[in-house]
């Protein structure tokens, strides 16, 4: 089972086909997906459920259906333990980004993490997650598909957000703040934790 955000809400990618209350199935070979999502987001449904019978295809079938946007991210811990998060658009993030031609996604992940930071000296300590949300941009529904990576840093200097980029906070945030961070932030981050 795969989840896809559009805002709060869930696409759910599954072999399950009962019905039931809160949520509308459909066929993935069928559906017309740009509908699925005005439904999602005009009504009060919770979440929308896309079948097909092979559960090994589900996700492949369905990133076909919209233009992919590939981002790397890094959930990035210091030598306290705490972790570095972003605020913006009235939200808390983590540190991520599109991909660039010729760069790995590891690269990705490191250069943006940097570059909406100012954040020095990560490595990558072990990838994690991949998380999916449809965005739309220009009149046209997307998927980005974020590839996350765990990070260490030892880096002390200052942290500047990247104002360019709608940034306006960063912070490295100890258990207690990243529990209350994660109450106002995006379902695809909570997944990480």
């Amino acid at each position: 089972m795969h989840k896809i955000f559009v805002n709060n809400k869930p696409i759910v990618l599954t072999t399950n086909t009962e019905k039931g209350e809160g949520y509308k199935t459909y066929k993935l070979k069928r559906v017309l997906l740009y509908r699925a999502i005005r439904k999602l987001n005009k009504t009060d449904l919770q979440e929308v459920r896309l079948t097909h019978k092979n559960e090994s295809k589900l996700l492949s079938k369905f990133l076909k259906k919209l233009p992919n946007v590939v981002a790397g991210g890094g959930k990035v811990y210091n030598d306290e333990g705490k972790v570095l998060f972003i605020y913006r658009n009235d939200k808390w993030d983590l540190p991520k980004g599109k991909a660039e031609d010729g760069e790995t996604i590891e690269e990705t992940a490191i250069r943006e993490v940097e570059e909406e930071t100012k954040v020095e000296g990560l490595e990558i300590v072990k990838p994690l997650e991949t998380t999916y949300h449809i965005f739309k941009r220009n009149g046209r529904y997307k998927i980005k598909v974020t590839y996350w990576f765990e990070m260490k840093t030892s880096f002390t200097g200052d942290l500047k957000p990247q104002k360019k980029e709608g940034i306006t906070k960063v912070k490295w945030l100890g258990k207690k703040k990243t529990a209350k961070a994660l109450e106002n932030s995006y379902p695809n981050i909570k997944l990480l934790f």
